[in-house]
């Protein structure tokens, strides 16, 4: 492949898979209710914190936030929005990749993997991707500065400043995830130190990080941030454990764990001498990031264990600093065009279930499962279709038969039809049709509905975003609720009603509203399989 053509390649690559979600419909995405809050109550001047209490920062919300003043506060605005971040997540990946001198053959098939196994099924905003990405910006910034220091130009500083802006903006993110990517970052700056015998760079990123840290987070320190933003005191809980973390490791982590083997094995074998290490200081800095990576992805797969592949980013990592490895030992070149076609086609193989399952709804209308249960001449038939019989069609609908509801803020996105029938009978409510103010509380994943109702969502920094009891509220905010409908303080509620979920809508408060409130309707929540279905159930206040 010609050196020209090689990065417009890369950057179509990151830009098409990132654009694909714009041009299908989605089912509705179980959780997605938190990024559209957050983003809506932000887009109409709320803040966290002050206005309302969750155990995350705010960062997470800012961008979707934007792109809801610019397209409007839909459920497809957030797709575009995760374009976007798609898009810098994989720009972010590519220039981390140019510092550290990766070869342009591996890159290209590194920024496929990257977008194959990371970003490409990211359609929608969500805090643990979130985290990631800020901190890829803060790692392109740092390894631009670090690996660029022999040619530093006027405005060099400053990508250390702006590496240390975004791990700020990653920590105000997630703890865990930010947390770390202070920590890699200090360690390749410690490193870069030792090579270079120039501390001050280490100090200029601590002193950077903590003035822009205490800056973001100085207007909210009076409104419950040290409440809300989980540093493990009561009521938080670590909700993790040492052993938790070794016993994922030792008895899972199989990728992580053949990575880090290879990767220590082939640093051993190429580094043997002291003055080999310090003459490759970009070979160097991509086996240290390569492995605080894996150690990364080590902890989040226990403290962000939902969903369970969002610390797959390590991928990309390994197999660039893998092969930039063997490569630099073989006595031929490695990015012939021939080599690099090989590579982008073996990544595709390799993570062809990401796209396989788009790509057989066009191909199943050509060759169709055999879902029979009996052949034409009356045999029974058994195969990996129908070896198993669901006698709960009526709960577990396939999200091929899903439909929109029809209201603007659900625009292109799919859900049950008992789902789509049930808000469409919400909203044909006398009391929603009455043109009233009225006092909604909505403790399901419907949130748009706020602004389809529509009714104000309430800005008091000591009430939660986020319902789940001992997670995004506590028994303080379960009080205040138990007492207002006690009170018959709201005219409408909506809960959401998941037995096999641990509080994930407060049990006590159904109780409560059970006791108080009058159950007028109840519909199954957008939610996929059996194991987490639930049900929303519509209370409207009692008449006097």
């Amino acid at each position: 492949m010609p050196r020209s053509l090689s990065p417009k390649v890369e950057v179509a690559v990151i830009v098409v898979l990132a654009l694909v979600p714009l041009f299908i419909h989605l089912p509705y995405r179980v959780n997605i209710f938190l990024s559209w809050e957050g983003a809506y109550r932000i887009s109409e001047g709320q803040l966290p914190f002050r206005d309302f209490g969750i155990p995350l920062g705010g960062m997470y919300w800012m961008i979707p936030a934007l792109f809801f003043k610019i397209f409007g506060p839909n459920l497809a605005t957030l797709i575009k929005a995760q374009v976007f971040i798609n898009i810098l997540s994989g720009l972010a990946f590519r220039s981390i990749l140019k510092s550290l001198s990766v070869g342009k053959s591996i890159r290209l098939a590194a920024v496929a993997l990257f977008c194959l196994s990371y970003s490409f099924f990211n359609f929608w905003p969500w805090y643990n991707h979130s985290v990631i990405v800020y901190e890829l910006i803060a790692l392109s910034f740092l390894l631009r500065w670090i690996m660029g220091s022999a040619v530093a130009g006027r405005y060099h500083w400053l990508n250390l400043v702006a590496a240390a802006f975004f791990t700020a903006c990653s920590f105000l993110t997630k703890q865990d995830g930010g947390g770390v990517a202070v920590m890699l970052a200090l360690v390749l700056l410690a490193v870069n130190g030792w090579m270079t015998r120039k501390w001050l760079p280490v100090l200029v990123f601590a002193g950077s990080f903590a003035v822009l840290f205490l800056l973001l987070v100085a207007p909210y320190l009076s409104h419950g941030f040290g409440y809300w933003f989980n540093h493990g005191q009561p009521p938080h809980s670590a909700r993790v454990s040492a052993f938790d973390f070794i016993a994922e490791f030792f008895g899972a982590s199989q990728w992580i764990k053949f990575y880090f083997f290879i990767i220590v094995l082939l640093a051993l074998i190429r580094y043997r001498e002291l003055s080999v290490l310090k003459s490759d200081p970009a070979g160097v800095f991509t086996v240290l990031l390569t492995l605080g990576i894996l150690g990364e992805a080590a902890v989040l797969q226990v403290t962000s264990y939902t969903p369970p592949d969002n610390n797959i980013f390590f991928h990309s990592f390994a197999f660039a600093c893998i092969l930039s490895q063997i490569s630099a030992m073989l006595p031929v070149r490695i990015d012939r065009p021939v080599v690099t076609v090989l590579m982008v086609a073996g990544i595709f193989l390799w993570w062809s279930d990401v796209w396989w399952k788009y790509t057989q709804r066009l191909v199943g209308s050509f060759a169709p499962k055999n879902g029979a249960a009996v052949s034409p001449t009356g045999e029974n038939v058994i195969n990996k279709d129908t070896y198993m019989i669901n006698t709960d069609t009526a709960r577990d609908v396939p999200t091929d038969k899903w439909v929109e509801c029809g209201l603007p803020a659900f625009r292109k996105i799919t859900m049950p039809e008992p789902t789509a029938a049930g808000i469409q009978r919400l909203m044909k409510m006398d009391i929603i049709k009455s043109g009233k103010e009225l006092k909604v509380l909505n403790m399901s994943e419907l949130t748009p509905l706020a602004a389809e109702i529509p009714y104000k969502l309430e800005r008091n920094s000591q009430l939660p975003l986020w319902y789940h009891l001992g997670v995004g509220m506590f028994n303080r905010q379960a009080d205040t609720f138990e007492t207002r409908i006690r009170d018959r303080y709201y005219d409408v509620i909506l809960f959401e009603y998941i037995p096999t979920l641990n509080n994930f809508y407060p049990f006590r408060v159904r109780d409560s509203l059970r006791l108080h409130y009058p159950q007028v309707d109840s519909f199954p929540a957008p939610r996929r399989g059996l194991e987490t279905q639930g049900v929303i159930e519509v209370f409207v206040k009692p008449a006097r």
